[in-house]
């Protein structure tokens, strides 16, 4: 099977890793890349919001498997694009995209589905605005109704802040807050049927003891030891498959990664949001775990037999990841400088450790930062404290200036 994956983060660093051990892939190709994924796939560049020429490349590459791995190309309908010119794409359409694309749209599904959700207001004026902010008091949930890479939501005690991020959004979604631990369930639906895969836990603050701003996510964890046992039941019968049958029942059938963010409220599972994609760092942890060959289940998915499919097989090792960031992240980032250490972890730390891309380039022999989050240093270990151990350490091999990163990662998961 010859397969591309669209996108440039850890998260296609962890799923192109994930297809080139498996046996059936005989091709991998992935457009535009990372530094990194250079290592296990064929670059191309690639304009990856543009449809037109994403079909066209995975045409010429002759690709059985398009995979599209960031929300902005799936909200701008590069998965139909792809469809559209015969050639099976994981991901879905512009359309059910919206899902993540709009807080408004989610909301929307979920209350026509029945998904338990936190009560919302959307709002376009700044009348509508500090009436909801008055109707549920602080803390305040603020959200921006479109696509922010994961930093578009604020929580925050803080009113006038409350206020001045909802007023700097066109539309904006203003909810109840949840109590609780937040927990990440990804599922691979094919539009009909619902194939859950491991739950995760992400850290989205800046800083330790989970202060600072929010981020795309500074590290991630599976599994979790002090989760019920039947969550992931329960959260495909009353979050997961409604939300399916609901888009399938309006006409827009989702057909791909369906993530599902999750507060554990002294009320029971409440939805915090959906993304169209995999998630950025629970990928990691989630992809780390899984023994079952990826690209089949991807395939499946994209050609509607996942009822078909057997059980996925996962193993029992933890998995534990930790984002090393830029200087100024989630601010503006400084970039380009060099990052090294990279040979030091995978001589020393391989198997059991390694180093995910995600905003790097290479210049000549040096690999040079290139966003925010630069790396994402991943670990497997017999359980949470020893995959904890296994990456800090080989997070210490990395050196790369000012960078930052997060030391409290899985840190209460494992006891410690």
């Amino acid at each position: 099977m010859k397969v591309l994956v669209i996108g440039g983060g850890a998260r296609e660093h962890a799923l192109c890793r994930s297809l080139s051990l498996d046996p059936d892939v005989t091709a991998l190709h992935c457009a535009p890349g990372n530094a990194g994924i250079a290592d296990v796939a064929e670059l191309h560049a690639v304009d990856q919001l543009d449809g037109g020429a994403v079909a066209a490349l995975a045409a010429s590459l002759e690709a059985d498997l398009v995979v599209v791995g960031p929300e902005a190309p799936l909200v701008a309908g590069v998965a139909d694009a792809v469809r559209a010119a015969g050639i099976p794409c994981f991901g879905p359409s512009r359309e059910a995209a919206q899902l993540e694309g709009s807080k408004a749209f989610a909301k929307d599904v979920m209350a026509g589905a029945g998904v338990p959700t936190a009560r919302s207001y959307v709002c376009t004026t700044e009348a509508e605005v500090d009436e909801a902010l008055d109707a549920f008091g602080a803390p305040y949930v603020v959200k921006d109704d479109g696509l922010a890479a994961g930093k578009g939501v604020v929580v925050t005690s803080d009113l006038a802040a409350a206020r001045e991020h909802a007023l700097s959004c066109d539309r904006v979604v203003i909810e109840e807050f949840l109590d609780g631990p937040e927990v990440s369930l990804f599922a691979v639906t094919d539009g009909t049927t619902v194939v859950p895969l491991r739950p995760a836990q992400d850290f989205k603050r800046a800083l330790d003891g989970d202060e600072g701003p929010n981020t795309g996510g500074m590290g991630a964890y599976s599994p979790l030891p002090w989760a019920d046992p039947k969550l992931v039941d329960e959260v495909v019968e009353t979050v997961l498959q409604p939300t399916v049958d609901e888009l399938r029942r309006r006409g827009t059938p989702f057909s791909g990664l369906l993530y599902a963010g999750l507060a554990i409220t002294s009320r029971g599972v409440r939805v915090i949001e959906f993304n169209a994609r995999f998630g950025d760092p629970e990928t990691q942890v989630v992809l780390a775990r899984l023994t079952t060959p990826l690209a089949g289940v991807l395939l499946a998915a994209a050609n509607g037999t996942l009822d078909s499919l057997e059980p996925l097989h996962w193993r029992e090792d933890a998995a534990v990841t930790v984002v090393v960031a830029s200087h100024n992240y989630p601010g503006t980032p400084r970039t380009g400088d060099p990052i090294e250490g990279l040979e030091e972890v995978a001589a020393e730390d391989a198997p059991h450790a390694y180093v995910l891309h995600a905003g790097t380039r290479r210049d000549g022999g040096a690999v040079l930062s290139a966003g925010g989050r630069v790396l994402s240093v991943t670990a497997t270990g017999a359980d949470l404290a020893q995959a904890r151990e296994r990456a800090y350490r080989a997070v210490s091999r990395i050196r790369l200036a000012d960078s930052q990163h997060r030391t409290d990662i899985a840190r209460s998961a494992a006891g410690e």
